[in-house]
């Protein structure tokens, strides 16, 4: 695991943190900090709505079921969420994607999910430094 503001965001800049009520990551240290053994890839900070979580139930991923023995609370639509990129990529093949927050989202999730596809459904608007 990589100590904390070593891991940067999909923009370039360091990760920020992603949630805390509920408190999300794979660590539950409320940032998409990933390591050896996240082997899923907790990396994209997803905002998740009705439709996102019914999806992800229909294919074998009930985030709505608190598992206490995975700290794992439950979703409620509009709570921010460490996803699992490639279920991340899935949703939004199928129509039915979570918003993302960019400045939460790690850089490792560009292994599976490209910039393009993450910006296309940003919910925080950052500084387009590019453009300086």
């Amino acid at each position: 695991m990589s100590a904390p503001g070593e891991e940067r965001n999909v923009l370039g800049g360091p990760l920020e943190p992603c949630g805390t009520d509920p408190m999300t990551g794979f660590t539950r240290d409320g940032s998409c900090r990933t390591g050896p053994a996240d082997l899923g890839s907790h990396t994209v900070c997803a905002v998740v709505s009705a439709e996102f979580l019914e999806m992800q139930r229909e294919l074998g991923n009930d985030l709505v079921t608190p598992r206490p023995e995975y700290d794992f609370p439950g979703l409620r639509p509009g709570d921010r969420w460490c996803m699992v990129a490639v279920r991340w990529l899935q949703a939004l093949q199928a129509g039915t994607p979570a918003g993302v927050v960019l400045a939460a989202t790690n850089a490792r999730a560009l292994e599976v999910v490209p910039l393009e596809a993450l910006r296309s459904q940003a919910v925080d608007v950052p500084d387009d430094l590019s453009s300086l």
